[in-house]
C-alpha cells in the first residue's frame, strides 16, 4: 500500500535556483518513497540487493527527474522499479521468495514442514501464470497497487489494467486450486 500521496511538485520562488527545487523534491520523493521501494525489491529477490535496487531507482528519477509525472510518482517509480529488477534478474541466477507477505491469515502456522510445502505450492502456482500475471498480482497483493496507479505502472489503461488484474487472478486461481494439496 502506498506510504503517502505524492510530494507536490511547486513552482519554485521566484529567483530561486532550480537546481536547489530539484534537490528539495527528489529528497521529498526519496524521504516518501525510500520504504515502499526497499520492501518492493525485498519481496521479489534477495534482501541484501534491496537497498541497492531501490537506490538505483532514485538514481534513474533524479536523472528522469523531468519525466517524473507530478501526480503519479510512485507508480512512475514501480514501473521503473520493474524494469531495474529485471535487469537485476538477468545478471542472476536465482531469486528466491524468502516469505509471504508480513500480512494475512496465516496459514501454517509453525509447522516448518508446511509451510516448506506452503512455499513451494505458492511458487509453482505464481510461476505458472506468467511473468506478466506474476508481475500485477504481486504489485496488487504486495504493493497495494490498484486501478489508476496500476494502469500507470503497467503502461495500459485504468480498464485494461482492471481486466489484467482480473484475468490475473483467475489464472492464480486456476493454478492453485491444481496444486493445493492440503
Amino acid at each position: 500500500m502506498p506510504e503517502s500521496a505524492d510530494p507536490p511538485r511547486a513552482d519554485p520562488p521566484r529567483g530561486a535556483d532550480a537546481a536547489s527545487h530539484d534537490a528539495l523534491w527528489f529528497t521529498e520523493v526519496v524521504r516518501a518513497y525510500s520504504t515502499a521501494l526497499v520492501r518492493y525489491f525485498a519481496r521479489r529477490g534477495p534482501r541484501q540487493d534491496a537497498d541497492d535496487l531501490a537506490a538505483e531507482v532514485f538514481a534513474t528519477a533524479w536523472r528522469r527527474r523531468d519525466d517524473v509525472p507530478d501526480d503519479a510518482v510512485l507508480p512512475w517509480l514501480y514501473r521503473t522499479a520493474g524494469f531495474t529488477l529485471a535487469n537485476h534478474r538477468r545478471k542472476t541466477i536465482d531469486v528466491p521468495v524468502d516469505e509471504v507477505p508480513e500480512a494475512g491469515t496465516v496459514r501454517v502456522g509453525e509447522d516448518p514442514e508446511l509451510a516448506a510445502l506452503f512455499d513451494a505450492e505458492l511458487r509453482g502456482a505464481l510461476a505458472a501464470v506468467g511473468e506478466r500475471d506474476r508481475q500485477i498480482l504481486l504489485l496488487h497483493a504486495w504493493e497495494g497497487l490498484d486501478g489508476e496507479e496500476l494502469a500507470a505502472v503497467l503502461g495500459i489503461s485504468r480498464s485494461g489494467a482492471d481486466a489484467a488484474l482480473s484475468r490475473a487472478r483467475k489464472r492464480l486461481r486456476a493454478s492453485w486450486g491444481e496444486r493445493m494439496s492440503f
